[in-house]
């Protein structure tokens, strides 16, 4: 096995037993990034020296007898998360070459550990997007299929997870983000539950939704790097100062007693393909085999949910993105006009078609006779959804579904079918408004060898319960396994 092969767990263990050193390992994941990215298009920024200075740093902190699990840890992060010194884009030509005065909360706690930071993820501009073709500088591409998408936004931490171009990365997730691209890659992928993990240094698209989380190549990293970043911050106004447990420790064999609700308005969702329904009804029957008691449950406004959302979702992202006018930072049209043409110029060619749609969807709904229509309307099924979810989980433990309709899908094929892309999250992003974590681990492969996904969802601050439930399946599965062929 390759150095870049290595889990999080593993390559922890050699470490921590001086048989290579953080140094050698990071060299590895360079390697093979130089190696691949130029057909996958995972980086949009490599930051080889800062890698390789943190991997020293993290030698000579092993040598002093200090090994976190996370230490000498080479990992990506999504352009989404602010990192000092280092260009933070968002996916977006308006903030290109825009270096941040700070770094997030996720980074500071990720740098105490002594991880290395490889560099930054390509996304969708400004996280709006569920194929990564939105990003302002390039197209990643799924390493299952070089002709099809990763998913999104977070599709470039995805792809670099699954090509083995890190040993896991930082994502965000406000409709699906995660767990989609997580999907789509064969990746393992969780969004926390809403204040889990601090938002600080994340730039907005939708505050009430927004939430970082890891994708991993396994459970068991997946969990190492949510204890890592879990927790309360006084920075953050919607974090929640809740005890966190020890997620790893969570990871305990056995589902026995555990009872897995199974929504019934999912399986009748638009567009369902016949490969993810019986790859999800193969994971059904493996959960209840060890000893899992499934039950049918009812989630009765998940048909608004996707109409919600995008009033909601656009509504914020126009409030949030309105600081963007070439005034206090990022790029401003050179060429010399009054200020209302100078803001209409700068915005109109540093924001691309998907971001300029959403803005003008959002100020729609949020102007003057219009706000109770649509937003407060919007506000008030977001009730009735997390009360669906309060009533389902009276009666179960953990709900089970499918992450997206089907496989990923060509590059080009939806991408002037606005519609048809948003309905690629019609399964995940109710989890965002309610608040509640959510969590994509491989459950199949299609006929054409794509990568099909499991969803968990679980209680608000109930993350190791979804740990759990899917490492056992892991235990008994290989799909997580299995790498694309590059």
């Amino acid at each position: 096995m390759e150095l870049y092969e290595l889990s999080i767990e593993e390559a922890h263990r050699r470490l921590k037993q001086k048989e290579i050193s953080s140094v050698e390992l990071t060299r590895a994941v360079l390697e093979r990034i130089a190696a691949v990215d130029s057909r996958v298009d995972a980086f949009l920024k490599v930051s080889e020296n800062k890698a390789l200075a943190q991997a020293k740093a993290a030698d000579q902190k092993i040598a002093g007898g200090h090994c976190e699990p996370l230490t000498g840890i080479p990992l990506a992060v999504k352009d989404v998360i602010c990192t000092r010194g280092l260009e933070t884009t968002c996916g977006s030509r308006i903030l290109e070459n825009f270096l941040p005065p700070y770094s997030a909360t996720v980074i500071e706690k990720l740098g105490h550990t002594g991880a290395v930071m490889l560099g930054k993820t390509n996304m969708d501009e400004f996280a709006m997007g569920s194929s990564t073709e939105n990003s302002g500088f390039k197209n990643t591409r799924n390493p299952w299929d070089l002709t099809r998408v990763p998913g999104g936004s977070s599709g470039g931490s995805a792809a670099a997870v699954a090509a083995d171009m890190c040993l896991g990365a930082l994502g965000s997730d406000t409709g699906g983000s995660i767990r989609q691209p997580a999907s789509f890659c064969s990746t393992v992928g969780l969004k926390p539950s809403y204040g889990r993990v601090s938002r600080f240094g994340l730039v907005a698209f939708a505050s009430s939704l927004d939430q970082i989380g890891p994708l991993s190549k396994n459970v068991a990293d997946c969990a190492l790097m949510l204890n890592a970043i879990a927790g309360y911050d006084s920075a953050d106004s919607t974090s929640v100062p809740a005890d966190v447990p020890d997620y790893a420790g969570a990871l305990k064999e056995g589902l026995k007693g555990i009872r897995v609700g199974i929504p019934v308005e999912y399986a009748a969702a638009e567009g369902m393909h016949a490969e993810v329904s019986d790859a999800v009804a193969n994971a059904v029957r493996v959960i209840e085999d060890m000893g899992a008691r499934t039950i049918e449950v009812s989630l009765p406004h998940t048909q608004y949910a996707l109409a919600a959302y995008y009033v909601i979702a656009p509504s914020e992202a126009s409030s949030n993105l309105a600081r963007y006018d070439g005034v206090k930072y990022g790029v401003r049209d050179a060429d010399q006009y009054d200020l209302l043409q100078m803001y209409r110029r700068t915005r109109s060619r540093g924001f691309g078609p998907e971001v300029q749609r959403r803005i003008i969807i959002g100020t729609y709904c949020l102007s003057a006779g219009y706000y109770d229509a649509y937003y407060g309307k919007a506000s008030q099924v977001r009730t009735l959804i997390v009360q669906d979810f309060q009533k389902a989980f009276e009666s179960c433990d953990v709900l089970l579904c499918p992450v997206a309709p089907a496989p990923a899908f060509k590059i080009g094929e939806k991408v002037d079918d606005p519609l048809t892309m948003y309905l690629s999250d019609i399964f995940t992003l109710s989890a965002n408004l309610a608040g509640i974590p959510g969590m994509s681990i491989p459950c199949g492969f299609s006929k054409k060898g794509l990568p099909i996904g499991l969803q968990l969802l679980g209680r608000h601050f109930n993350e190791e319960m979804l740990l759990k439930v899917a490492y056992n399946f892991e235990r008994v599965t290989d799909f997580h396994k299995k790498r694309p062929d590059l």
